[in-house]
């Protein structure tokens, strides 16, 4: 499930090209050098961290920002039916 700790975790990560991805019904962060790895393989990028913080014009929002983020993101993963 996606929640708020782990939209805090995709903006505080320092790692190059890193997003929230899904995997087998698990959202996670994961570095960029990771997205391409055999333990990644098949995982859906939702959101870079990049995206993230153009779309929230900022990375350091508030946390009703927060979560109206991660309650966008699992509608969205909701809508996949995963």
């Amino acid at each position: 499930m996606i929640d708020e700790n782990l939209v805090h975790e995709l903006l505080d990560t320092t790692e190059d090209g890193a997003a929230l991805v899904l995997l087998e019904g698990r959202a996670q962060v994961v570095g960029g050098a990771a997205q391409g790895s055999e333990d990644f393989r098949g995982a859906a990028v939702l959101v870079s961290r990049a995206e993230l913080v153009d779309r929230m014009g900022t990375a350091t929002p508030t946390g009703e920002d927060v979560s109206r983020v991660a309650a966008s993101l699992r509608d969205a993963v909701g809508k996949l039916g995963a």
